[in-house]
């Protein structure tokens, strides 16, 4: 993800949780969960937007796509996940669009420590296999029937 997108989402969520730019919002785990009525669980939703170009030009393989989500992130969300193939576009630092394939990840699971570091965690893994500079993410609380 190039600095442009990075500042736009950055600013994004500022604006969204009414914060200054730069100023941390809270993590996943300190978000409040609503109140469901009842037979719905209080759940965090997350959303991950992976890039699919690499920095060289090539982009990420489905067979690559596939072997970074089974040895990345199903061991740390294993009781399941949404996968789901996008197209993306943002002006870039020199101005120009730039256009690309992308990949959302959506899981659905309850906010701890332990689940904001595994997220990180799958962020890290991914800008460093791939050769991003950045994984978007975008985090809500629903309320969620099975």
């Amino acid at each position: 993800m190039t600095f442009s997108r990075l500042f736009a989402a950055a600013l994004l969520a500022a604006v969204v949780a009414g914060g200054l730019v730069g100023t941390p919002g809270p993590t996943a785990a300190q978000v409040a969960l609503p109140t469901c009525q009842t037979d719905y669980l209080s759940m965090a939703r997350l959303e991950l937007y992976f890039g699919t170009t690499q920095k060289d030009g090539s982009t990420v393989s489905d067979a690559a796509w596939g072997n970074f989500l089974d040895e990345e992130v199903t061991p740390r969300f294993p009781d399941g996940l949404t996968v789901l193939r996008g197209y993306g576009q943002w002006r870039n630092s020199t101005g120009e669009i730039a256009k690309e394939g992308s990949i959302v990840l959506v899981i659905l699971y309850f906010p701890s420590d332990e689940s904001e570091a595994k997220i990180e965690d799958i962020r890290a893994a991914y800008k460093d296999r791939f050769d991003q500079e950045s994984v978007m993410r975008v985090d809500s609380a629903n309320c969620v029937s099975f």
